[in-house]
């Protein structure tokens, strides 16, 4: 976790980062105005005057303060009048504080607020997800080529869902199809299986991002952000075990999970249970013909922030050693939040073998990206 830098102008320039990083969690916001300029009629009448079911994020967070988000990554005012802007919604702030700094050579853009439009009524949630596609080509990717996005689906509505990524899959910019971790049924719920089967049939993995409509925990609304932050991966380990005995990884043989925001360290004593569990029990999932540790290590990426700080460093090598699946696990600062993961502190307890393959070389393996230094 990175401490909020102090409200005494723009961050300066940092060190550079020794290897190059690819950063696989930055959030882009897309102001009401923007959205509304991009809705077509009559969504654009019914987001300006009804507004959405939910407030998106940050809006929902209980961090209590600034939104979750660091005091300085607020763009600064615009003329006398102006609305004002919220963190993430402005590009050159993101390079100045994340991109040219830290030598982050690519990002993977997750706009968190595709998580609750995804859920409206089917038709407005596919304007609204199009919409926030379409903002993100104009005013991300067009103009800074080291960004990478995520596809927003109207998770809740397949059909939709699948025809939106329909639309976005030849655009190579769009690495992955975002789901929310909090959806109103299971991962493994058969609804969703279209979903997955058409990021897999474009080679897109599914990147499911903590939040969403039903929370961040899997077990309601915290009520303290120590409760949140300490226990991120509570609702992804839940949801994994489900895609897993749910037989959704064998369902959809060729589709790749990035779990995203949920953190790592608790992934080993979940794959010692489930191997034990399927030992005993795989007359109840005949479809899972192998350990699910396998399964998993085949099929599942994850990402770093909240990066775990124990008190003896040295543990935490030891722990995501124990997962077999460092080769999966990805750098991820979570900007512009406020427990934002430095790119060059977060991983510097761990050994260079781990860190340099993290920093970069494991997300570019699985988004197709080439590093500097390594073009044939």
């Amino acid at each position: 976790m990175t401490s909020t830098a102090p409200v005494t102008g723009r961050a300066p320039a940092r060190r550079r980062a020794r290897t190059p990083i690819v950063d696989a969690d930055i959030h882009p916001v897309v102001t009401a105005d923007r959205l509304a300029a991009a809705l077509p009629e009559p969504w654009r009448r019914r987001f300006l005057r009804f507004g959405l079911r939910g407030a998106p994020p940050p809006a929902v967070y209980p961090r209590v303060r600034h939104g979750g988000m660091r005091r300085d990554s607020h763009p600064e005012a615009g003329p006398p009048g102006s609305a004002v802007r919220p963190p993430g919604s402005d590009l050159d702030l993101t390079r100045s504080q994340l991109l040219d700094p830290y030598d982050v050579v690519a990002g993977v853009l997750i706009p968190m607020q595709g998580h609750t439009a995804g859920a409206e009524e089917p038709a407005f949630a596919a304007a609204l997800c199009r919409a926030y596609n379409d903002v993100l080509v104009t005013d991300w990717l067009d103009p800074e080529p080291r960004l990478r996005a995520s596809i927003c689906i109207p998770h809740e509505s397949p059909a939709e869902a699948v025809a939106e990524i329909e639309r976005r899959a030849a655009d190579p910019r769009f690495v992955q199809v975002l789901f929310p971790s909090g959806t109103f049924l299971p991962w493994s719920d058969a609804k969703y299986r279209p979903i997955y089967t058409a990021a897999a049939a474009h080679g897109l993995p599914v990147a499911i991002h903590l939040g969403g409509t039903e929370g961040h925990r899997g077990d309601g609304w915290p009520s303290f952000y120590l409760e949140q932050h300490a226990w991120y991966g509570n609702a992804v380990a839940v949801a994994l075990t489900g895609l897993v005995a749910g037989g959704v990884l064998e369902a959809v043989p060729d589709l790749q999970f990035v779990l995203v925001e949920g953190g790592v360290s608790w992934l080993p004593s979940l794959l010692w249970g489930l191997d034990d569990a399927w030992a005993l029990c795989r007359d109840d999932v005949p479809w899972l013909t192998r350990p699910p540790s396998e399964i998993v290590r085949e099929r599942v990426w994850f990402t770093t922030q909240p990066i775990d700080e124990p008190p003896v460093p040295a543990h935490l090598a030891t722990t995501w050693e124990q997962t077999g699946m460092t080769d999966r696990i990805l750098f991820s600062s979570d900007y512009p939040h406020w427990d934002f993961d430095d790119p060059i502190t977060a991983l510097r307890v761990l050994p260079a073998a781990l860190r340099r393959p993290m920093a970069a070389a494991n997300a570019a393996r699985l988004y197709g990206l080439t590093l500097p230094g390594s073009e044939a």
